[in-house]
């Protein structure tokens, strides 16, 4: 009796993550990813950090004082207020919509705070406190009609620009300027150096430990859930590159010549960052942020509520709007009519888009609000040193504005064309 053939095993074959096989290899798998990403036109912030790259050594080149301690001090100082600002920008570009209330909104809380605090004699904390909140309302306002009503939000916002332009002309009323009081929380915003050397060392040594214990307790939970794990080689060289960076920028502030140390402005800068990205990658409320962002039928449909996530992410724009304008007050010595206008609304878009943050909504990172500040900060700072117009540095950042659009067009028909978008 001829032997029966063995029928075929029909237990099905698992999946293997193709994140594991990467992990596997080592380096070659992960440059083979990088490189496969490049290719697909998942670029990340790689453009951005190669920009930084060529800033540097340019200006470097042109004023050796370029990398000094009192420029980066200045850039630090000075990419803070419009930074907390952009990262609010940052929030309103994932839903694929526009803020451009945000410079009016800021001059708005700076006022809110002068004439409360300064000529009504109000606690300035009190009056920062509401100062902000009054920036969360205007938001909010600028959400509701948005969302419920059905108002664009390009046209919402440009009247809220309008609007609360007149708002904080009136409220400075006849005197134009309103002076920050000496010693003030709002002058030392800008102006508080922490000169004590272990105090930026401190800091940086906190960052490290904190980064490295997120990978560690997000490696474990994803054991937990048998789901792919970085491997301690790789954590290990994550927190280096970061020690490096972390501890690179603390000797810079601290040690050189002319050194301050330590500005409050960046720890607070830092502060709403790592707040921000929070809220954003590891919150319910991130999640559906992205949601909503990338296809808002879709995120309707799954049960989010996408009108309350557009009210509360402009009521979150108007927050950080008016906190940034604190910032700006306690640069310019006080509250103004000027507060907020000029160019600051461009530099804080422009700063989100810069850093990688996609105008189409549903791709971008909080981060991006700080590398597109240094950026232009940096430019603007060297321009300075090298004695250019300001008309040539409205041309240069606004080229640098034009690459990084163009650069995430690209990158976006990239990734269709490679089926990845």
């Amino acid at each position: 009796m001829p032997a029966q053939a063995a029928e075929p095993s029909t237990a099905p074959v698992p999946a293997v993550d193709p994140r594991l096989l990467v992990r596997e290899e080592g380096f070659k798998g992960y440059w083979s990813e990088f490189t496969r990403k490049v290719r697909g036109g998942e670029l990340g912030s790689l453009p951005v950090f190669v920009g930084l790259i060529v800033i540097a050594i340019v200006f470097q080149l042109q004023n050796s004082n370029f990398l000094s301690a009192s420029s980066v001090a200045n850039i630090a100082v000075y990419s803070s207020g419009l930074g907390i600002m952009a990262v609010g920008i940052v929030f309103v570009l994932l839903l694929g919509e526009i803020d451009l209330s945000v410079g009016s909104v800021a001059g708005v809380g700076a006022a809110t705070w002068a004439v409360l605090n300064v000529n009504h004699g109000w606690p300035e904390w009190l009056a920062i406190v509401l100062a902000v909140l009054a920036g969360t309302a205007l938001g909010a306002l600028h959400g509701f009609f948005f969302a419920k009503i059905g108002v664009p939000a390009f046209v919402v916002t440009l009247a809220g620009f309008l609007g609360w332009s007149g708002l904080q002309d009136w409220m400075m009323g006849g005197e134009g300027s309103i002076n920050t009081p000496s010693g003030s929380v709002v002058e030392d915003l800008t102006n508080y150096f922490f000169e004590d050397k272990a105090v930026g060392y401190a800091l940086a040594l906190v960052a490290v430990l904190a980064y490295a214990a997120s990978l560690l307790v997000d490696s474990k939970r994803r054991k937990a859930a048998n789901l792919p794990a970085r491997p301690i080689a790789e954590i290990v060289l994550r927190t280096g590159i970061v020690a490096v960076l972390c501890f690179v920028v603390a000797y810079v502030l601290n040690e050189p010549a002319g050194a301050r140390g330590l500005p409050l402005a960046l720890v607070l800068f830092l502060a709403v960052l790592v707040i921000a990205d929070f809220v954003a990658r590891r919150t319910a409320f991130g999640r559906q942020v992205f949601a909503v962002g990338g296809n808002p039928e879709a995120a309707r449909r799954a049960g989010i509520s996408v009108d309350r996530i557009r009210i509360i992410v402009f009521a979150l724009s108007g927050t950080l709007g008016a906190f940034g304008g604190l910032f700006i007050a306690s640069l310019s010595g006080g509250a103004t009519k000027s507060v907020g206008g000029g160019n600051t609304l461009m530099l804080v878009i422009a700063a989100a888009v810069i850093g990688g943050t996609s105008l189409f909504g549903g791709r971008g990172k909080v981060w991006s609000a700080l590398l597109g500040m240094i950026v232009i900060q940096s430019i603007q700072q060297g321009l300075n040193m090298i004695g250019m117009a300001n008309a040539v540095q409205y041309m240069i950042t606004g080229a640098v504005l034009l690459a990084a659009v163009v650069i995430d067009s690209v990158s976006r028909r990239t990734q269709k064309t490679a089926g990845r978008a």
